[in-house]
C-alpha cells in the first residue's frame, strides 16, 4: 500500500485482491485512494460513510409582525436595473 498526500493508496489490482481488508480499514475511519494505470494516477477515494445529521426544523415567519419595511414613493427602478444590464 502506498501513501499519497497523507492517505493510504493502492492500485486497482491490489484493491480487488484486498477488498475485504480495505473495507475494514474504511470502517475504522481510514480514507483509501485508488490509483489507476501504469502511472498510478489517483482516480477515486473510498471514504467512511457518515450519517447525515438531523437538521432542526426551521420555523417559517418567525419575524412576522415584528418588523415593517417602508419604501419611499420616489423609489423607482427598472427591471433592467435589477438584472444588472443598465
Amino acid at each position: 500500500m502506498l501513501h499519497y498526500i497523507g492517505m493510504k493508496t493502492l492500485p486497482v489490482g491490489e484493491l480487488k485482491a484486498q477488498f475485504s481488508a480495505i473495507l475494514e480499514l474504511v470502517k475504522q475511519g481510514e480514507t483509501i485512494g485508488i490509483l489507476y494505470g501504469k502511472k498510478k494516477k489517483p482516480i477515486a477515494m473510498i471514504v467512511p460513510y457518515k450519517e447525515k445529521e438531523k437538521q432542526k426544523e426551521r420555523k417559517i415567519g418567525i419575524l412576522d409582525g415584528k418588523y415593517q419595511i417602508y419604501i419611499d414613493e420616489d423609489f423607482n427602478f427598472t427591471e433592467e436595473y435589477l438584472a444588472g444590464s443598465e
